[in-house]
């Protein structure tokens, strides 16, 4: 129970204690590695016991969601209860080494000590309070991503590396709380500019008079094959899979589909009317393919001609994962985008997502003409900090270059009996890895499940691996060593 506070002497003796308790608790910098106990409401041990156990065993879980959650997800019958490092625990006591981290969220691992310490902390000071007021940690988040965002990149001149002739900051951030939340918004901000190209006539070297008259021709947005971006509607139309779109037809208008990696038909696709092209530069839940420089490059050529905005959605192959802290950043600066979205690691779990815009176009975006309720809340972007904390340290990326090696290196020489056969080939970099199989992996994912390893599939037929970022290379070794374990079985 919580115990009353009995009159004005103790109310203002509560108020002084929690005053106080606050000013030893001030924090300078982004993030710290070590948080003081959390103050205020603490359960019982018989309530926290009661609310992490099941009063009827491992099965309760899994039974409620089948009587009373929707049916939208096909799932092993498993329950995980928690997790520590590259590790996850089920109810029944099994463990497993984690090769999905949630879909490449947890890039810290589960139970990382300072995100767990900064999220204790800041529960018990300010959770939410709306974009109506400032808080103390989006502002602070915003402006670590833009600024290690431009330091790992100094070659970077255009797009979001453009900085004003005022020496203004290059780029701005929005908050969102997911990844199709940030891909929203950066179609409604790509929609804005291109009424605003329209309304100037200036398209490149050339001008439009028909763009002018009705700046809503400019509105098309060209996606590619194999691409993910989400699922709500307009995520979704950019989202080029028939099994995900074909029962919520008919989608936004003005989307085209091109073909991932071919400049040939870029030329036929993007004209004068598109407002932005999106683009994964390694797509994951399409089967880890990797876009070439030359296809990039054209891209950003053709999007300057027309006056379209290029848009990078790195919300998978982001933030370290392919080795450097952004994917598009192993590219040559011609490549160069307009707008990045980004979210699964952002906070290692807690929802959040965000749109790096470049200045140019965050000055056409007015008040009140983009929301959110959650996005950008003091919980979600403590924990931000925390992890870019983590994630820009040279010796940290340093380790997802070397274990993706190791990776790759004892996936080649343990699978190189099956290649040409029940395995295609292999593709990715970094920790962002996938094997292609001849036919449905489901039986992999399942047969490693077993031997304890969760793996994730993706599109055409493709075994996704995307363990936390700081998993150990011994870890990595092992991982590889169950994979091959499986396929030799099943070629048995």
């Amino acid at each position: 129970m919580i115990p009353a506070v009995q009159g004005k002497r103790g109310l203002l003796a509560l108020a002084a204690a929690a005053a106080a308790a606050g000013g030893r608790r001030r924090i300078a910098r982004c993030a710290v590695a070590s948080t003081p106990a959390a103050r205020g409401y603490r359960a019982t041990a018989a309530q926290q016991a009661s609310a992490s156990t099941s009063a009827n065993g491992p099965a309760e879980p899994a039974a409620a969601a089948a009587s009373c959650v929707m049916d939208t997800y096909v799932r092993p019958p498993i329950v995980l209860s928690h997790g520590k490092g590259s590790y996850v625990y089920d109810t029944a006591g099994n463990k497993y080494l984690d090769f999905t981290a949630g879909i490449a969220v947890t890039a810290l691992g589960h139970s990382h000590p300072d995100i767990a310490a900064a999220v204790a902390d800041q529960a018990t000071k300010l959770v939410h309070c709306s974009n109506l007021f400032h808080n103390e940690w989006a502002p602070r988040l915003a402006r670590r991503i833009v600024e290690v965002t431009a330091a790992a990149y100094p070659q970077g001149t255009r797009g979001i590396y453009a900085r004003p002739a005022d020496g203004a900051s290059p780029a701005r951030v929005f908050f969102a709380n997911s990844g199709t939340e940030a891909n929203e918004g950066a179609l409604k901000f790509a929609r804005k500019h291109g009424k605003h190209v329209a309304a100037a006539g200036v398209l490149g070297k050339g001008t439009s008079e028909a763009l002018r008259v009705d700046p809503n021709l400019k509105h098309g947005i060209v996606s590619f094959t194999g691409g993910f971006h989400g699922r709500t509607m307009g995520a979704l139309s950019v989202t080029a899979t028939p099994k995900y779109q074909t029962p919520f037809t008919p989608l936004i208008p003005g989307v085209q589909t091109a073909k991932f990696n071919q400049t040939e038909e870029i030329g036929a696709f993007v004209d004068e009317r598109t407002c932005a092209v999106i683009v994964e530069p390694i797509q994951g839940e399409g089967g880890i393919h990797v876009a070439r420089p030359e296809f990039l490059r054209a891209l950003r050529h053709r999007c300057d001609q027309v006056g379209a905005l290029l848009i990078y959605d790195e919300i998978q192959c982001g933030l370290g994962r392919s080795g450097s802290l952004w994917a598009h950043q192993q590219y040559p600066e011609d490549c160069s985008p307009d707008i990045v979205t980004m979210a699964k690691p952002l906070a290692n779990g807690i929802p959040i997502g965000a749109i790096l815009v470049s200045d140019r176009v965050a000055g056409i975006i007015k008040p009140g003409e983009h929301g959110t309720t959650c996005g950008g809340n003091p919980l979600a972007c403590r924990a931000g900090c925390t992890v870019l904390d983590h994630i820009t340290r040279p010796e940290f990326l340093e380790h997802v270059r070397a274990a993706g090696h190791v990776l790759e290196r004892e996936l080649a020489r343990a699978l190189a009996p099956f290649m040409g056969k029940d395995v295609v080939g292999l593709r990715g970099t970094g920790l962002l890895r996938g094997i292609q199989f001849s036919s449905d992996p489901a039986k992999v994912v399942e047969l490693a499940r077993e031997r304890g390893l969760l793996l994730v599939g993706a599109g055409g037929n493709v075994v996704r691996l995307v363990p936390p970022l700081n998993t150990s290379v011994a870890d990595i070794e092992r991982g590889a060593a169950i994979i091959a374990d499986c396929v030799k079985h099943l070629a048995a």
